[in-house]
């Protein structure tokens, strides 16, 4: 048994993440502040996110075929180089909303062959330092709820002392450190190929299979298109009209990651312990709907920075039951091409979120679009608790 290849693997993950928190604060920032149009945002968000989600199921066949090391490593160098034209072009005085539009997409699709592909490396790292697969995973998750918790504040400082566009290298050496560091740690044998394992249809065969895939599938994409909407367009657009200006866009997300990490730390010890499907519906219940509800109802930043923290400790367990379980029933000669295509439909929610935040803020008004969000959150994640028992049976 060894660590090295999960410490590294985690190392990377975490340092990488915190980078694109805060990027994530620098570019709807970056938006709003040049073009003011809330659709704007919403446009460049989804030109990120619909590449990086369909992006998904072509890296999860590629880490099938060749290797989930090899497409982490050359997937983040390729990141580097697209998130930093960003930076480059602000410098030189070219950088135009259409060329701002493509590089993030190109970023985006990148991006996304590389995020299967670490989370294909993941149970392989956690079988070979012999760290049971509940626990992993909650340490996995805590570590991306540990870089939210640091990068989205730190984004806020930076872009306010700095401006939006060069925080954006930031990024860019945070992809450029994950490669390298998976390149050089990460040493695992590759998975034998299992009986199927060559067709490109296979992933998506094992889902229609799996009723209980289907169904958490389905949810997490109306969640996703919410919290996407939350992030990219609602939470900056409240932020500019209250006038807390960009360093409380990055506060209120690092908040909500202090919770996560301070939620994963305890899920980690007790995770083998509590019973999964009860512990998922009620931490998704309390995880969605009361941070919309919030932001539309009150003005004081004490009170979002209050449920935003709620919210944080109740979301920092669903991740890991969610890994948990799928690594549990994927074989491992399918695990790229099914965490490819769970990733890209559940995800197919995030670009659609974000321009349909746009939109309905432009239209609506703000409190109208985030009430209407919070209702749809709402009933979405009520319905797990209608089918408690037929969940427990399923997943054991």
């Amino acid at each position: 048994m060894s660590r090295r290849p999960l410490t590294g693997l985690l190392t990377a993950e975490a340092v990488s993440l915190t980078g694109s928190h805060i990027a994530s604060v620098a570019v709807p920032w970056l938006v709003l502040v040049t073009t003011g149009s809330a659709t704007r945002v919403g446009i460049v968000a989804l030109a990120q996110t619909l590449p990086f989600v369909l992006a998904g199921i072509a890296g999860g066949a590629l880490a099938d075929r060749i290797g989930p090391r090899r497409v982490a490593v050359a997937a983040d160098a390729a990141s580097a180089v697209a998130v930093g034209v960003i930076p480059l072009l602000h410098l030189l005085g070219q950088l135009t909303f259409g060329r701002l539009v493509a590089a993030v997409a190109v970023a985006g699709t990148v991006a996304g062959c590389g995020n299967v592909a670490k989370r294909t490396l993941l149970p392989v790292t956690v079988e070979i330092s012999g760290t049971p697969m509940a626990r992993a995973t909650a340490l996995f998750d805590g570590i991306a709820r540990a870089a939210l918790l640091v990068g989205l504040p730190l984004g806020g400082l930076l872009v306010t002392a700095y401006g939006p566009a060069l925080v954006l290298a930031i990024d860019a050496a945070s992809f450029l450190f994950c490669a390298v560091a998976v390149a050089l740690t990460v040493r695992v044998p590759r998975p034998s190929p299992g009986p199927g394992a060559a067709g490109g249809t296979a992933g998506f065969a094992f889902i229609r299979r799996d009723r209980l895939v289907v169904a958490v599938t389905s949810m997490l994409f109306v969640t996703n298109l919410a919290d996407q909407a939350f992030m990219a367009v609602f939470l900056p657009v409240w932020v500019r009209d209250t006038g807390a200006g960009p360093t409380a866009l990055g506060l209120i997300g690092g908040v909500f990651g202090l919770g996560a990490v301070i939620g994963a730390a305890i899920y980690s010890v007790l995770a083998v312990r509590l019973p999964r499907v009860t512990t998922f519906a009620i931490c998704s219940l309390i995880a969605g709907s009361p941070k919309l509800f919030a932001l539309a109802l009150t003005d004081d930043e004490w009170t979002v920075l209050a449920v935003a923290l709620g919210a944080g400790l109740a979301a920092s367990v669903l991740n890991p039951i969610l890994s948990a379980v799928g690594y549990e029933r994927i074989p491992p000669h399918l695990r790229g091409r099914v965490l490819g295509v769970i990733g890209a439909l559940s995800f197919a929610g995030v670009p659609l979120g974000a321009l349909l935040g746009g939109l309905s803020v432009d239209a609506t008004g703000l409190r109208n679009a985030v009430l209407t969000a919070g209702s749809i959150y709402l009933f979405v994640t009520l319905a797990p608790f209608l089918a408690l028992g037929r969940l427990r049976r399923a997943v054991g």
